[in-house]
């Protein structure tokens, strides 16, 4: 199943990423493009992921210095970015994937395309991985501790709900039950031509 793959990937990256622990490290993907594709692109967009997770973080830190914030703030921005081409990349993959299939005249459309579906497990994954983390640490109190084992277990349940409904709307795409349609975000923050602050600038 699809889901499979892409939730061992993701646990393959947020571990990767924490041997160091630190935004500031170089990034390798391990899957070629070209041959592994998808794989590629899945451990990419968690990357992403895992990086802003802790870039939010360090800038909710109340002794934050202002200019380093606002260093810090541009990255999100870009990072955010980033993540938004990563999803649309994916989605581009699957249009391709699925593009001979003839569609059934009753197909549906869904709420939401596969790749931004993914786009929440990889986030998920996150979730679980640092709530986890907080459900075993040693140095907090017990009442604390069981709080966060009752969140990753609700956690763990949502990360089984969501993985089957991807791999039943790509099974649904692929039957012809559903068809996708992919609207591009069109942000216009990042846009000099449609953000009025950045147009003011020129």
């Amino acid at each position: 199943m699809f889901s499979d793959k892409a939730n061992k990937i993701f646990q393959e990256v947020i571990n990767k990423y924490h041997e160091i622990d630190t935004v500031d490290q170089p990034f390798t993907n391990p899957y070629d493009k070209d041959s592994d594709l998808i794989e590629h692109l899945l451990y990419r967009k968690c990357w992403i992921d895992t990086v802003q997770w802790h870039y939010e973080d360090i800038i909710r830190d109340p002794n934050i210095d202002p200019a380093g914030a606002l260093l810090l703030k541009r990255k999100i921005d870009a990072s955010n970015q980033d993540r938004t081409d990563t999803v649309e990349y994916i989605d581009s993959y699957f249009l391709e994937k699925f593009k001979d299939v003839k569609v059934k005249d009753n197909a549906r459309i869904n709420t939401e395309s596969p790749a931004w579906g993914i786009d929440r497990l990889s986030i998920l994954a996150l979730k679980v991985y640092h709530m986890n983390e907080e459900a075993n640490r040693e140095d907090a109190s017990q009442k604390h501790q069981m709080a966060c084992k009752a969140k990753l277990d609700v956690l763990l349940e949502q990360r089984v709900d969501l993985s089957t409904a991807i791999n039943q709307l790509l099974d649904d795409i692929a039957n012809g039950d559903k068809y996708m349609k992919v609207y591009k975000q069109m942000k216009m923050y990042n846009d000099d031509e449609l953000n009025p602050v950045l147009r003011g600038e020129k």
